[in-house]
């Protein structure tokens, strides 16, 4: 089993899942495509979380069966080749018997970023959601911390499955401010679709004054998505890290 941690740019990209138009570009189409010319077998990727459609990664993990003999340093080389800079395996190794890149998994770490300064910055605009306008990081924070522990979060889920279960555990909700960019990192045994976008969306609304921090309790017990409605733009948001075994807790 061959483990890949990846990074890539997803603005160009229809998100991870691949398509059954090849004209779509995908992290996954993409990513297999590449690795079955290197291994030159049918590649079958298994991943921690599929990123939507502009959702970058830094900390992506993936993996797949294989009897190739190549050392893992020449699929990271070639991958990255062929793929960089865009997309890159920043670490490649043979994983124990068993290990499965989604399953195996205990915890995922998101991080966004808000940009709240008059003039957007084009160095980082591919990276950040540009928001004119000052933020209440501590209201914020309030909101935050309300949102930390096991809940219902249907009302954070753009599609909710009939008989699915909506609770995830959210381990950590950190608030930050530098300068004119305000940080929230997220981090979850795991997450529903779009659910860290609505809930960027929400504790904006908070940081505008829009809505209390106190109204979380509401939110989440609504279990309706009308509930939160402001989703934040996928391009502020990047998934930084997979852990696997107990999360640290910083």
């Amino acid at each position: 089993m061959a483990r890949l941690l990846l990074a890539y740019d997803g603005t160009g990209f229809r998100g991870w899942a691949a398509q059954r138009d090849p004209s779509i570009r995908t992290v996954e189409g993409e990513l297999s495509t590449a690795l079955e010319r290197i291994v030159n077998e049918r590649v079958r990727l298994s991943v921690a979380g599929r990123t939507d459609a502009g959702v970058h990664a830094r900390g992506q993990v993936a993996s797949f069966a294989t009897t190739t003999d190549l050392a893992p340093e020449r699929i990271r080389d070639a991958v990255n080749a062929m793929r960089g800079p865009e997309l890159v395996v920043r670490r490649a190794s043979y994983a124990p018997h068993g290990f499965d890149a989604r399953f195996s998994a205990t915890a995922r770490e998101y991080r966004y970023v808000i940009a709240t300064g008059v003039v957007a910055d084009p160095f980082i605009a591919r990276y950040v959601w540009h928001r004119p306008g000052r933020l209440h990081v501590p209201s914020m924070r309030r909101a935050g911390a309300a949102l930390v522990g096991e809940h219902d979060f249907a009302s954070f889920c753009r599609n909710p499955g009939r008989g699915r279960s909506m609770v995830r555990d959210l381990h950590r909700v950190a608030v930050r401010r530098d300068g004119d960019l305000v940080a929230i990192a997220f981090r979850a045994n795991a997450f529903l679709h779009q659910m860290v976008r609505s809930l960027v969306g929400t504790l904006v609304l908070v940081g505008t004054g829009r809505a209390e921090p106190d109204a979380i309790d509401g939110i989440l017990a609504a279990r309706d998505r009308s509930a939160a409605p402001q989703i934040a733009p996928p391009n502020g948001l990047t998934l930084e890290r997979v852990f696997y075994g107990r999360p640290r807790s910083s």
